[in-house]
């Protein structure tokens, strides 16, 4: 569908790309993943054609469409609704729509035959292009990315930059391109949004290329994992989390290819230095020295896996009861956002509070910290000293500073060393100290507005969505940094892999009260899980149901006999498929194996015809486990009518 061969890309001859390759293939769900700055959006873009490769070439097919959403259209306006914005995805019907009114309007004046059967034709051809559904499907997109009905009627320009995202993301899957490139788009979406974008993109026609920092997201929704590294593009077979592992196995691999070489280099270098001088050696010394010039060298293993060590010291430890909000009630105007809840945060806490935007969550973190009105009781506990990090703080940010200078006015009495070292665990090593803060990206804002917070002594933190702008690598770091916290912390996030990674309680807000589960979010997700388990299987037995022993009217002695004859051939069946997918998945794990050893990728055509294999082998697989489940479906059918008859 799409390849890009040998490409290369210059910034002000810089390269960021050298001879990289990669195949597109339809229905492919791509993540591109890379530490920040390796060009992964210019990726996207070179792809989308608004950047031209410096050499090499991005070939597409004639009825590969192409649809983009990136950051660049936070800045779009219009004074249209949200529904007519996202009704722009169907242009063609909406052009007809026009000329059906067209006509009706001209049908004012002319009742000739000939005007009759162009709208009959405007009509059918409008009814074929499922024009009636439009707005439907429209306003269910638009519902699950987080709108109310209410909003649809809205103008665009009325909403916030985020929200705004959110309704030009909601365009571009209307349109259904047959490639979709998102760069960052969980980046405006509550954690119910990116749930529901998750489910779409796994059911997606068309192949995805995805660029994004949540771990989660990716997990549940690519089949394949591309890192930007090195210059280069190395594909993996899998989702992120296949690629951590896979990666960790080959660079172990190369490490040991890396230590072999270096050995031998130093071995030649030492027999070159040892005869150089002697004549009859000569040829010997020559041939090796050409021989090392020639080698194709091994790079040494950089690991991006940061370990960290924060030393932490508070002044004093906070009393059991960090805060207790007691009957509490909030509302804007007629917005009521909580009624008469309480909620108690104890020492050791670290609270995950969750839910959808428009909820109330960062509400309840300003309630905590006593800087928001409400009605009700707030009692905060002996010894508390809270740290409050919030998105806006970073504008707080003293923009002429330098990176060292903002940590030492935090005013925290630490010695420059000590600062240099919590910035070493936030990635700003030797002389980055020394960058003013006006320069720094917005992830690299956040990282110093993190280090200041985790440094300010506060045994209670409150955090609202600190891990916005930041990527894998940072993540990882405020994972680490928030497991050797010893004091208490309540964090705002939609970040599945962070909170599971840091809470041991989840709050969230239902029924207009903050409710809580006493445990982490896996256990919480599969406790939830469970409850609607429960809550389908009590609304299904409340249908009447029909008795086992009440055989159907017109269900003979025969068609009984049958109906078993027909069961046993669909079980006979069904063992034979459930074979063939045990053979295909070994075989499938053989490649996965050979497709792991670098020395696959050193023959290139080998490297394709192992990748065409995989790409057949999962196709088989796809194609018997939905014959898998018909035949399930089919017998599970057979079962029930022959379970009547007995």
């Amino acid at each position: 569908m799409l390849s890009i061969s040998n490409l290369s890309y210059y910034i002000g001859g810089r390269p960021l790309y050298e001879n990289a390759n990669l195949h597109i293939k339809p229905k492919d769900k791509i993540g591109l993943v890379g530490q920040n700055g390796t060009g992964k959006s210019t990726m996207l873009k070179i792809i989308h054609g608004e950047y031209q490769p410096s050499s090499g070439e991005v070939q597409k097919a004639k009825d590969c469409s192409i649809g983009f959403l990136n950051q660049d259209l936070l800045s779009y306006l219009s004074d249209d609704s949200i529904l007519d914005v996202a009704l722009e995805a169907f242009q063609e019907v909406l052009s007809l729509q026009d000329e059906i009114d067209a006509v009706l309007k001209q049908m004012e004046s002319d009742y000739s035959d000939e005007i009759m059967n162009k709208l009959a034709t405007l009509q059918d051809k409008f009814e074929a292009n499922e024009g009636y559904t439009i707005k439907a499907k429209a306003a269910e997109v638009l519902a699950g990315i987080g709108f109310s009905d209410a909003d649809l009627s809205k103008p665009l320009r009325t909403f916030s930059g985020g929200w705004r995202m959110r309704v030009m993301l909601a365009k571009l899957l209307l349109e259904k391109p047959a490639l979709l490139l998102l760069d960052e788009p969980t980046n405006h979406l509550d954690l119910p949004s990116i749930q529901w974008v998750e489910n779409y993109l796994k059911n997606y026609e068309g192949a995805v290329v995805v660029v994004s920092h949540d771990q989660t997201f990716l997990d549940n929704c690519i089949s394949s994992t591309v890192e930007v590294a090195n210059l280069t593009l190395t594909q993996y077979s899998g989702n992120y989390s296949f690629y951590k592992k896979e990666k960790k196995e080959r660079m172990e691999i190369q490490q040991n290819a890396y230590e072999n070489q270096q050995q031998m280099i130093k071995q030649t270098e030492r027999f070159i230095e040892r005869f150089r001088a002697k004549a009859t050696k000569s040829n010997q010394v020559q041939s090796r020295i050409k021989a090392l010039d020639r080698m194709e060298k091994v790079h040494e293993v950089v690991d991006d896996e940061v370990n960290v060590n924060f030393q932490f010291k508070f002044s004093q430890r906070s009393g059991r009861d960090v805060v207790v909000l007691d009957e509490i009630s909030k509302a804007y105007g007629n917005n009521v956002i909580f009624k008469n809840t309480s909620a108690r945060i104890e020492r050791g806490d670290k609270i995950a509070l969750i839910g959808a935007n428009g909820k109330g969550k960062s509400t309840i973190l300003r309630i905590i910290d006593g800087s928001e009105k409400f009605s009700g009781e707030r009692t905060e506990g002996h010894n508390v000293i809270k740290s409050f990090f919030a998105q806006h703080q970073l504008e707080a940010l003293t923009l002429e500073n330098e990176i060292i200078q903002e940590m030492i006015q935090a005013g925290t009495r630490k010695t420059e060393m000590e600062l240099r070292s919590v910035l070493g665990c936030f990635l700003f090593t030797n002389d980055d100290v020394f960058k003013k803060i006006k320069v720094l990206s917005g992830g690299e804002k956040s990282r110093v507005a993190l280090a200041k917070t985790l440094i300010s002594q506060a045994n209670f933190l409150l955090l609202d969505e600190p891990t916005n702008h930041l990527d894998f690598q940072s993540v990882n770091i405020l994972i680490q940094a928030l497991n050797q916290y010893e004091g208490t912390f309540v964090t705002v996030s939609h970040d599945r892999h962070f909170i599971k990674g840091v809470a041991n309680k989840i709050w969230y807000i239902e029924d207009f009260e903050i409710k809580e589960y006493p445990g982490t979010y896996e256990e919480y997700e599969y406790w939830r899980s469970t409850q609607e388990e429960s809550s389908s299987k009590n609304e299904k037995s409340k249908k009447p149901q029909k008795k086992s022993n009440d055989r159907p009217k017109n269900q003979t002695q025969d068609e009984v006999r049958q109906a078993k004859n027909d069961l046993r051939k669909l079980q006979m069946e069904l063992e034979s498929i459930e074979g063939k997918i045990e053979n295909l998945e070994s075989d499938k794990k053989k490649l996965s194996e050979q497709m792991s050893k670098p020395e696959t990728y050193q023959d290139e055509k080998k490297a394709q015809e192992v990748n065409l294999n995989f790409g057949k082998l999962e196709k088989q697989l796809t194609d018997l486990n939905s014959s898998w489940e018909d035949i399930v479906d089919q017998i599970s059918n057979l079962e029930e009518k022959v379970g009547q008859e007995g």
